[in-house]
């Protein structure tokens, strides 16, 4: 089968459960060069959820579906129910989720033990039924997407259930280019996203262990994917996204501008933003952990984050945090504005 045109390159923004939530997706988005986010998954088991669990994971239901930097943010579902997914899936469509995502990749032993996610996989007739009863209950204008492994335990029915999604009616599928069994050890099996893209008539969008610019450029040589999903490399390096645009999906006939590079003096007045949405999204009692989280993260790329790091790491604290974040606060730049428009 001939492979699905590729566009000329998107950047999505990745699902990770407990890191990249609402809040983060804000702060990173307000960076810029991202296309799409897709949320965190909404677990769904036996009945239609409320409005209220779909808004808790995914509040950019309240503006629109979009992010506040203006991204649209597709909600991911996660389950095993055919007909309860069906269900959830237009609930979530009324609430004006701009696409429906599903989950076949999710590698924890709680949801695979319940039979969802990654372990689906072993199940390429389920998968399909799955996607089958989303499409068919979703409105024709939502488009309906999926993400997947490579496999549970190997990658044997990789094409298998990737030509499951496609012929169920999804408009397009993120491949994380490892099995369940992988975990996120690298590698990540790029050249086994292009037997797939060989497999299925549907746009392919390249996941898995993309950290900087030369890995980007490799994934995309290697899977023939013009698009990638980034996840933890984003949160490492907030800048990434700016930058694989630039030098990965300029144009032949145009100039290439120069690497954009996000110094720490535009990020540090976006660490007390995080803060402040930590504040109305989490109990007190966690959002010290949530800002050292981001914080070490960052500090493999920032000097800057490892000092805060190695200043806050044995505080927990909510209180003490926000005063010495106040008291440390840099005059804001007007750098992401400059940046956006460069």
């Amino acid at each position: 089968m001939e492979a699905a045109p590729q566009t000329s390159g998107r950047i999505l923004l990745a699902p990770m459960e407990g890191l990249l939530d609402f809040v983060l997706r804000d702060i990173l988005t307000r960076v810029g060069g991202v296309d799409r986010c897709v949320s965190e998954f909404i677990r769904i088991t036996e009945r239609l959820m409320p409005a209220r669990t779909f808004i808790r994971i995914m509040p950019e239901l309240l503006n629109g579906g979009c992010t506040f930097a203006g991204v649209p943010v597709r909600g991911q579902l996660l389950g095993s129910d055919p007909v309860c997914l069906a269900e959830n899936a237009a609930r979530l469509a009324e609430l004006g989720s701009p696409g429906i995502d599903l989950n076949f990749g999710c590698p924890a032993k709680v949801v695979n033990r319940h039979g969802g996610g990654a372990m689906l996989l072993e199940t390429p007739e389920l998968v399909s039924r799955i996607v089958s009863a989303v499409r068919r209950a979703v409105p024709a204008h939502i488009p309906v997407s999926a993400k997947m492994r490579l496999g549970f335990n190997d990658d044997t029915r990789a094409e298998e259930c990737a030509q499951a999604i496609a012929d169920a009616g999804a408009a397009e599928l993120v491949v994380h280019a490892r099995t369940k069994a992988h975990g996120y050890r690298p590698p990540a099996y790029w050249e086994r996203i292009a037997d797939i893209r060989a497999a299925v008539n549907i746009p392919l969008v390249a996941n898995g262990e993309i950290w900087t610019v030369t890995d980007a450029l490799r994934c995309r040589e290697v899977s023939g994917c013009q698009d990638i999903m980034l996840g933890r490399g984003m949160v490492v390096d907030p800048g990434l996204a700016w930058a694989v645009r630039a030098v990965a999906f300029a144009k032949p006939d145009e100039s290439t501008p120069g690497e954009p590079h996000v110094s720490w003096q535009t990020l540090r007045p976006l660490l007390n933003d995080f803060w402040a949405l930590v504040a109305t999204r989490v109990e007190k009692k966690h959002r010290a952990g949530r800002l050292k989280q981001w914080l070490n993260f960052l500090r493999r790329r920032y000097p800057e984050a490892e000092a805060i790091y190695a200043e806050l790491r044995t505080i927990n604290d909510a209180a003490f945090i926000d005063g010495w974040l106040q008291k440390n606060s840099p005059v804001p730049a007007c750098g992401i504005r400059a940046l956006q428009a460069a």
